[in-house]
Parts: C-alpha cells; structure tokens; sequence
C-alpha cells in the first residue's frame, strides 16, 4: 500500500524562511539563530531595569546583613534553623513553608490571569540574569550593529580583547553568584575567605561550582532556549489567559498595511495613500530577547518585557503619530469590544490569596515556640505498682522553639488522682529532648480498658508558652 505523502508545516520558531523538502539544509529541528538585542529606552524599560537593579542588589546584599550576631536570612541546614530576620524556623513547621509556596503559586496565578507573563518579563531571575549580561555585553563589544559586525570578523587583537573582556565579566558575576547563593545556607563572611584559602567543604566548592557554571550557560549562552524550551510556565500560562488578559499587542487594524514612507508625510496624508502607522523598521522584533516578531500575534514565547512597546513609541514620536501602536491591551479590546477588569476568575483568585495571606500571617504571628509529642509505650499495657495502682510509660519529645532556654511544668489531667512521676523538663534553647514518664491511676478510677488524658507542657518563667498533647491511658481490663 502507498504511503500518504506528508510534509511538515510547522512555522520556524524565529519567523524565518524554513527551507523547502527535500533541500539539503531541511532538518528536523531549525538551527538556533544568534539574537542580537538591541538596546532601548523608554518607561517600560526604565521600569524594568529598576526593578532588575532593586533585586539583584538584595540579593547580592541580603547574607552580608547581620542581625544579632548572625545573617539575617540563613538556612543552617546542619542545626536545622531557618533564620529569616528576626524569626526562626525549625523542620517541624515546614507546613509554614508549604502553605508559602502555595500563596506563591495562587499569587503567580493572580498574576498572570490579570497581566499574562509580567513575572517573566519583570522579576525572574532567568531575565533578571540575562538581561545584565547582555547589558554588560553592550557596554563591552558595543550596540547591536557593532556586535553583529565583530562577530563576521575574523580573529585580530580587537576581537579577542573584546570577547575576553566580556567573558571574563560574565564568569565573574556567576561566580559571585554562585558565592552568594551558598552564603544563604553558610554565612557568607566565613565563606569567602574559606573559599580563597581552600578552606571551606568540599559540598561548598561543589554547590559555588554549580550555580556558578550554570549562571554562566544560562544567562550568557542559553538565554531565550531557557524561557522557549525549558520554562515549564511558557506552556501552561496560556490555559490562564482569557480575552481581558493585559498583553503586549500589535494593532493590526491601525498598522497594516506595513510599509516605509517619507517621513515627511503627515499621519492623514499617509492614511489617504492607504498605508497604517507601521513602517516596517523590524525594531520591534530588533529589541525583543527571545527574537520574535509581536506584529505575527500572541506568542508562547514572549515574556511581557515591553521592549517593543518603549521601541515602537520611539518611532511613532519620530513619525509624529500617536503611540500605543504596540501596547498593553487585552483581545477584547482591539476586537473593539469591552474590557472587563473585574471578572470572576480574577476576583476568585483574589479573594482566596488574601485569605490565605491573612491566615499565613496569622500563623506566623501566634506561632507557639515549644513542640512536643506524646507517645504511649506500646510494648505494654500497663503495668501494676506495689501498692496497687496502674502505670502506662509515655515517651516524649520537647522541642524547644524560641531563643533562649526553658524549664517546662508537666502536668497531667483527665481522671481524678492522675500523678506523674517527673514535673519539670528543661530544653536548651534550639534544642530537643526526649523523655520517659510513668502516669499512675486508681483502679477504682481507671475501671474501664481505656481514658482521654491530657498532657500539658508549660514553660515556669512565661505562662503564654504552653502546649497540651491528647493522649490514652489504659486501664484495668478486667
């Protein structure tokens, strides 16, 4: 039987000629093309650049920070703290952890139903990164044209100045990066010197090397692969759009059709000889870092960074037209429809983030610095005293959670006559402690096979301290 000829139709991810079946250049995946970014100024740019700076400097700052003797954010993972400014946080709480993340989520969520992938554009460190390295890139071998021009040249003393320079730039700040990202888990002023006198673990040189080697490919060499191909977001953000969801946006019905004009021509002239406002200057598409042209729609790989926007409203005040040529808008709105800011879904997710941010502070705040359980001896049970009463053995495990040592009152409640045989248990400040107790009863009390008893801890110097644990108590089965 003969195959059904077929032949693969899908569009060349950068917008470029995909080359015919059967020639020699076809593959089965295009050939990764070189992006140039061009530098651009504007509001969107400046906005963008400070929040880059605002994050890149807490970042590089926030280990070197003390507060009382120690880093003020620094996960010990030997002693199992987590210090977070004036708080810490020990693994029995990491349901706090949990329920971050979750609001994280819920708050990416929001987000990206309201303004589409601002958070890409913005504030993630893949762009963050990224775009300093192609502003360092800029600053050493020069503007776009300059760059694109270096690179056909064959090697002489300007290039590999250039290339050297930019390279050794790049590996420093991976390096740095690499350093600080470990001085969030060792504290950095320790670190350092450690690190240069070849001092420090061997899981430390490990975990520098790492994050240093992949700052480096990541922000100097894969750049938009890893938003294109390897950001899980990139695919499923677009379950999260709806047609009121703010993206960057050509204005087909104002800009076509395209095409170059005499700058002279006023805005009425060029609508009477039938053109639109885009003249085809391909700056758009010159400054966007994942390479692709807004003018072809909506695009999974564009990151919301409004490179294009600032671009094309520096044409337009060339040209004396109106800006907003590319802007953000929503589908609806440039079907000339209305927009509705205020939808369900956005409300929904709203209404959820702040209760879950109400509650998460809530729970910080009423945090209880003590934890302990309570475990009933299973190997018996019970056992008969001399004088004729019952016993069941606990094993407990004090944890004390606040800053400063304790010594805790134990208690026991539930029937008449309960006794314990140890009252008090000091824990270390930071530290846990384990413990065997004997509870006695009655008989005539205990009469049945099993009692709710309630353990109580509390500490003696601050009553606000205190924790009680159920737990059951066997009795006479007879």
């Amino acid at each position: 039987m003969d195959k059904i000829p077929s032949k693969d139709v899908t569009p060349d991810p950068v917008g470029h000629h995909t080359p015919p079946e059967g020639s020699s250049d076809s593959a089965m995946y295009s050939k990764r093309r070189h992006i140039y970014v061009r530098e651009i100024k504007g509001f969107f740019q400046k906005l963008r650049r400070g929040a880059n700076w605002a994050l890149m400097l807490t970042f590089f700052l926030l280990p070197w920070i003390n507060i009382g003797g120690r880093p003020a954010v620094w996960f010990d993972l030997p002693h199992r703290e987590f210090h977070i400014f004036a708080a810490t946080f020990y693994p029995q709480e990491f349901v706090l952890l949990s329920w971050l993340l979750i609001i994280c989520a819920f708050g990416l969520f929001f987000i990206t139903v309201f303004a589409g992938r601002v958070w890409c554009g913005y504030t993630c460190p893949q762009s963050v990164w990224t775009f300093l390295f192609i502003w360092i890139e800029h600053r050493i071998e020069g503007p776009r044209n300059r760059r694109m021009k270096l690179d056909k040249q064959s090697l002489n003393a300007n290039k590999l100045k250039r290339k050297t320079a930019k390279h050794i730039a790049w590996l420093l700040i991976a390096l740095a990066t690499g350093m600080t990202f470990v001085g969030y888990f060792a504290p950095v002023r320790q670190l350092v010197p450690d690190l240069a006198t070849l001092q420090a673990s061997g899981w430390a040189f490990f975990w520098v090397g790492f994050f240093f080697v992949f700052t480096y490919l990541n922000a100097g060499w894969l750049r938009e692969q890893v938003c294109i191909y390897m950001c899980p977001y990139a695919r499923f953000q677009g379950v999260m759009f709806d047609r009121d969801t703010l993206i960057v946006s050509y204005d087909a019905d104002r800009g076509e059709p395209r095409g170059k004009r005499k700058k002279k021509l006023s805005h009425d002239e060029v609508k009477e000889a039938g053109y639109g406002d885009c003249i085809d200057c391909d700056l758009c598409v010159q400054v966007c870092p994942t390479g692709i042209d807004i003018r072809d729609g909506l695009q999974y790989e564009c990151i919301t960074c409004a490179a294009c926007i600032d671009a094309c409203d520096s044409v337009m005040d060339k040209m004396g037209y109106p800006r907003g040529l590319i802007r953000y808008t929503t589908e609806n709105s440039l079907e000339g429809r209305k927009t509705h800011i205020m939808r369900p879904r956005l409300i929904g997710y709203f209404i959820a983030l702040a209760i879950m941010i109400g509650a998460f502070a809530w729970a910080v705040g009423d945090r209880m610095p003590l934890d302990f359980d309570a475990e009933r001896e299973r190997t018996q049970l019970y056992q008969m005293t001399s004088d004729g009463q019952i016993s069941n053995v606990y094993s407990l495990t004090v944890r004390n959670l606040d800053k400063r040592d304790h010594t805790y009152r134990l208690s026991v409640s539930g029937l008449p006559g309960l006794s314990i045989d140890q009252q008090s248990i000091s824990v270390a400040a930071g530290e846990s402690r384990q413990s065997v107790v004997t509870v006695t009863a009655d008989p005539e009390v205990a009469d049945k096979p099993s009692h709710d008893i309630l353990l109580t801890l509390e500490a003696k110097k601050d009553g606000s301290i205190h924790l009680e644990r159920d737990t059951r108590f066997i009795g006479n089965l007879r």
